[in-house]
């Protein structure tokens, strides 16, 4: 891809987020990992007590020409609530808060129409809480966090969070689905 961009996206817990994204078409080199805190390589043990200011999220490139930022974005704000405030159905925290890290200016741009537009179509119910803040060190999680719906699809988590985000995604956005 010559045109890759970079984009980091926060919305939950990232087993959920990844699972979602690895499945678009343009998208590739999904990891799992910890942004948006204040100390540097933060394991997961500690990013969980919500002591490092780390939300859990996902770092992808991307290639526009196949799958634009704003067409990610709608899928994001689709696949989890963005009107919770560091929630995402049980987990709690603000490790799992909604969040969209910008690495441009126009990704910044594009994120605050996105959320403009959804607010002004009522959307959703309640006012969206999700942050647009400067993406800043992305920290990978441990290996065993790694593509971990696609190897544990038998595991309640899977089956009751991460089943229906999978649902929703190939009933709303089947025509962005790789092949």
């Amino acid at each position: 891809m010559k045109n890759e961009e970079l984009a980091t996206l926060a919305a939950g817990c990232f087993w959920c987020t990844e699972a979602v994204f690895q499945r678009l078409e343009g998208v590739s080199d999904v990891k799992s990992g910890f942004t948006g805190g204040f100390i540097k390589n933060p394991p997961y043990r500690e990013v969980v007590t919500g002591r490092t200011g780390h939300a859990e999220g996902i770092q992808f490139t991307f290639d526009p020409e196949i799958i634009s930022f704003q067409e990610l974005l709608l899928i994001f704000f689709s696949t989890h609530d963005p009107t919770t405030l560091n929630r995402q159905q049980n987990d709690k925290g603000t490790q799992y808060r909604s969040a969209i890290f910008y690495h441009s200016e126009a990704q910044k741009r594009i994120a605050e129409q996105v959320i403009a537009e959804l607010e002004n179509q009522e959307v959703f119910q309640d006012p969206i809480v999700t942050e647009v803040t400067e993406a800043s060190a992305f920290y990978e999680a441990e290996a065993e966090h790694y593509d971990f719906y696609n190897q544990n699809r038998e595991q309640p988590y899977c089956q009751y969070i991460i089943d229906p985000k999978i649902k929703k995604l190939n009933a709303l956005f089947a025509e962005k689905l790789k092949q």
